[in-house]
C-alpha cells in the first residue's frame, strides 16, 4: 500500500527492504508502533541480514518491472494513432465510472472515507459542457454543496479539512492541506462560471481568506499544511462543547448555532475507537442557508448576517486555544497550484488582491527557490532552499504561470511559463517511451526513475504537463509543444483506458485536444475601457478550451508578438479594442462589440452553457 506519510527503511546502499505508511509512536488497535517496530528492524539487520538484502533485491526488481512493464519491445510494431490517442469513448467511460460510484444523497464518490478529489469535478464540468449531460453538472453541484455544508469544511475559520471519515461529510480528518485548498478553489470558481450561482464564488473567497490568513509565509509564498492534532487530540482545536458555546455566546445566539449546525449536548459524533459520545460537536449545517432560513421563519439575508457576526466571535474565541502545529515548508509544486487558483479566482471574481497575492508567491519562488545554476528547488524552510525539483514542481508552477498570464496579461509570465516548461522537457523527458520521469536526469540515485500518470490526491505531473503543453502550443502556435502533449497521451493511453476515472486530469487535457478549442487575441490599449470590456466577456465565462492573448495596440505589439508571432498582423479596428477569435490559428473577422464576441464564442462550443442563455 502507498500513502502519506511513507516510511521506508533502506540498506546503506539505499536499497529499500521494508516500507509502510503511518506508524504511531506506540502500538495500538492492532497497528505496530515505532517503538516496537524499530527494535525488530534492528534485530533483523543484525541477525538476519541476508533476508533483508533478499527482500531489497525483490523490491528493486518489482519496482523496475512496474516502471517498465508498459514499455514496448524494440521489435514491436509502432501502434497506429487510434491506439495512441484517447477519444470521446474514454471521456464517456470515465463519466460512466464516476456515475456508478456517485452518492446521490450525500454527494461525492464511493463510501466512507470520502475525499474531495477536485480534478474529478473539474473533469465532469468539461464533460457537461461538451455533451450537455445534466447529470455530470448535478454530480458536481451536489458534491460541492454537501462539502461546504458539512463538517469537512471549517465553518468558523474556513478552509477544507483533508477528508471525511463518514459518508455524510460530517466528521473530518482535521488536517488541512494547501493543495486541497488550491484545487477546490479552482473547482468552485469554475462551477461559479458555469452556473453563475454566487454561492460557489463565496466558498472560493472564503477558502482564499483562510489560506492568506493562516498559511501565508511572511515572504508571500504559502506553507504546506496544518496538523489535525492539538493538545494531543485530533480535532481539539475545532470542536465545541455546549458549555464552550455558552461561554462565548448569549443564550439566543447559542440556540441559533445549535439549531443551524446540528449541535447536541451529548456531542454530535462518536469516537471511532470507543463508539462513545464525548460531548463535543463538529459544526455542520447539512442544508442550505435558504432551507435553514425557512425552518427559522426568517429571510436568507437575515440568517447570513446573523451567522457572520456570531462566526467572528467564535473565531476570536477559538484563536485563544492552542493551535495545531503548522507544516511551514514552502513547496514549489503546491505553491504552483495555489498561484493558479489565486490567478483564476482573480480573473473570474474581479478580485485584484488575489492577483497580487499570486504574483507575490511566484516572486518568492523565483527569488528564494532557484539554485546558483538556475535550477528550481523543491522546498524552502527557515532560509534554506533544498532538494532538486521534481516534475510536479515544474509542471504545477507552469500551470500557475499560465493562469497568471491570462489573469494579468503580463507577457513576462508567459515567457517564464515557456522557460520552466522548456526545462521540464529538457531534464525529465523520456526520449524512448515519451512522457515525463518524476526525477531529473542526473539527480540523486534512486532504484528507478518512475513515470506517474495516476491522478490521486493531486494530479500527476504528466497530466498537468499535457494540458500545459496544449495551452502553450496554442498560445504561441508552436506545433512541437502540441506534439509533446500527444506523446504524453500516447505513452499512457493503454493504462488510462483500463480505468479512465483514475486519470481525470489527463482526460481534461484530452477534452481540450478533442476541441473545439480556440485562441482569442484581444488587441487594444492596456487598461482601456474598451479593452477591459472585451476581456470581461472572456473572464465571465466557463471557457476551458479557450486560450487568451493580449496584444497591445501599436505597430510593434511588444513582447507578445515575439512569443506569439502569429499576432503580428493584428490591430485595432477603427481605433477600438478588437477581438480576434481563431481556431487552429485561422481567425474570424475581428469584432469590437461585446455582443459580437459573445455570439462568436457561443458558436460550436460543443455543449450547452449557462453563459449563453
Amino acid at each position: 500500500h502507498g500513502g502519506w506519510p511513507l516510511t521506508v527503511v533502506m540498506t546503506p546502499n539505499k536499497d529499500p527492504f521494508f516500507a509502510g505508511t503511518y506508524f504511531p509512536k506506540e502500538s495500538r488497535h492492532g497497528r505496530i508502533g515505532m517503538l516496537d517496530l524499530l527494535p525488530r528492524l534492528s534485530e533483523l539487520w543484525r541477525e538476519r541480514r541476508s533476508e533483508a538484502l533478499n527482500s531489497a533485491g525483490q523490491i528493486a526488481t518489482a519496482l523496475w518491472q512496474s516502471a517498465h512493464g508498459e514499455a514496448r519491445s524494440a521489435t514491436d510494431e509502432a501502434p497506429d494513432a487510434a491506439t495512441d490517442e484517447l477519444g470521446r469513448a474514454a471521456l464517456d467511460e470515465a463519466f460512466q465510472q464516476l456515475s456508478r460510484v456517485f452518492d446521490p444523497l450525500q454527494g461525492g464518490f464511493g463510501r466512507a472515507p470520502k475525499f474531495p478529489t477536485p480534478h474529478n469535478l473539474r473533469f465532469l464540468l468539461r464533460y457537461w459542457r461538451r455533451t450537455g449531460e445534466t447529470k455530470a453538472l448535478e454530480m458536481v453541484e451536489r458534491t460541492l454543496r454537501a462539502m461546504r455544508q458539512g463538517g469537512v469544511y471549517d465553518q468558523v475559520g474556513f478552509g477544507f479539512h483533508r477528508y471525511s471519515t463518514d459518508a455524510r461529510w460530517m466528521l473530518p480528518h482535521f488536517e488541512k492541506m494547501l493543495y486541497d485548498q488550491a484545487l477546490l478553489v479552482m473547482a468552485y470558481v469554475e462551477t461559479f462560471l458555469a452556473t453563475r450561482q454566487r454561492g460557489y464564488a463565496e466558498v472560493a473567497e472564503e477558502v482564499i481568506e483562510y489560506v492568506r490568513r493562516d498559511l501565508r509565509d511572511a515572504g508571500g509564498a504559502f506553507h504546506s499544511a496544518e496538523d489535525a492534532d492539538s493538545e494531543g487530540r485530533e480535532g481539539q482545536f475545532y470542536v465545541w462543547t455546549d458549555e464552550e458555546l455558552a461561554e462565548v455566546l448569549d443564550a439566543e445566539d447559542a440556540r441559533f448555532v445549535r439549531s443551524v449546525f446540528n449541535f447536541d449536548r451529548r456531542g454530535n459524533f462518536a469516537e471511532e475507537a470507543t463508539g462513545q459520545r464525548t460531548g463535543e460537536n463538529v459544526l455542520h449545517a447539512g442544508r442550505s442557508w435558504s432551507d435553514a432560513a425557512g425552518s427559522l421563519g426568517v429571510s436568507e439575508a437575515e440568517i447570513r448576517e446573523r451567522w457572520s457576526q456570531i462566526r467572528e466571535r467564535l473565531l476570536a474565541a477559538r484563536e485563544g486555544r492552542i493551535r495545531p502545529q503548522k507544516d511551514d515548508k514552502v513547496l514549489a509544486d503546491w505553491n504552483g497550484l495555489m498561484i493558479a487558483a489565486l490567478a483564476q479566482a482573480a480573473a473570474a471574481l474581479e478580485r485584484p488582491e488575489y492577483l497580487s497575492a499570486a504574483v507575490e508567491a511566484w516572486e518568492f519562488v523565483r527569488s528564494e527557490m532557484i539554485d546558483p545554476e538556475g535550477r528550481l528547488l523543491h522546498r524552502y524552510r527557515d532560509g534554506e532552499a533544498a532538494i532538486p525539483a521534481f516534475a510536479d514542481d515544474y509542471a504545477f508552477l507552469t500551470w500557475g504561470l499560465l493562469e497568471l498570464y491570462e489573469a494579468s496579461l503580463d507577457p513576462e509570465h508567459l515567457r517564464e511559463a515557456l522557460r520552466l516548461n522548456g526545462e521540464l522537457l529538457e531534464r525529465f523527458w523520456d526520449g524512448e517511451r515519451g512522457g515525463l520521469y518524476q526525477t531529473a536526469a542526473g539527480s540523486a540515485e534512486l532504484p528507478i526513475r518512475s513515470r506517474e500518470i495516476y491522478d490521486g490526491a493531486v494530479p500527476s505531473a504528466n497530466s498537468v504537463a499535457m494540458l500545459n503543453l496544449l495551452r502553450l502550443g496554442r498560445l504561441t502556435a508552436d506545433v512541437e509543444l502540441e506534439n509533446r502533449a500527444l506523446a504524453i497521451e500516447a505513452a499512457f493511453a493503454e493504462r488510462v483506458r483500463q480505468i479512465p476515472s483514475a486519470h481525470t486530469q489527463l482526460l481534461a487535457a484530452v477534452d481540450f485536444r478533442l476541441g473545439p478549442s480556440r485562441e482569442v487575441v484581444i488587441v487594444g490599449k492596456p487598461g482601456g475601457s474598451d479593452t477591459e470590456a472585451l476581456l470581461g466577456v472572456l473572464r465571465g465565462r466557463f471557457e476551458p478550451s479557450t486560450v487568451v492573448l493580449f496584444r497591445p495596440a501599436g505597430e510593434d505589439g511588444g513582447e507578445v508578438t515575439r512569443l506569439a508571432p502569429f499576432t503580428k498582423g493584428m490591430g485595432e479596428i477603427g481605433g477600438e479594442a478588437s477581438a480576434y477569435v481563431c481556431r487552429d490559428y485561422a481567425c474570424e473577422r475581428p469584432v469590437t462589440a461585446q455582443a459580437d464576441l459573445k455570439a462568436m464564442l457561443a458558436i460550436a462550443t460543443g455543449g450547452r452553457s449557462v453563459n449563453d442563455e
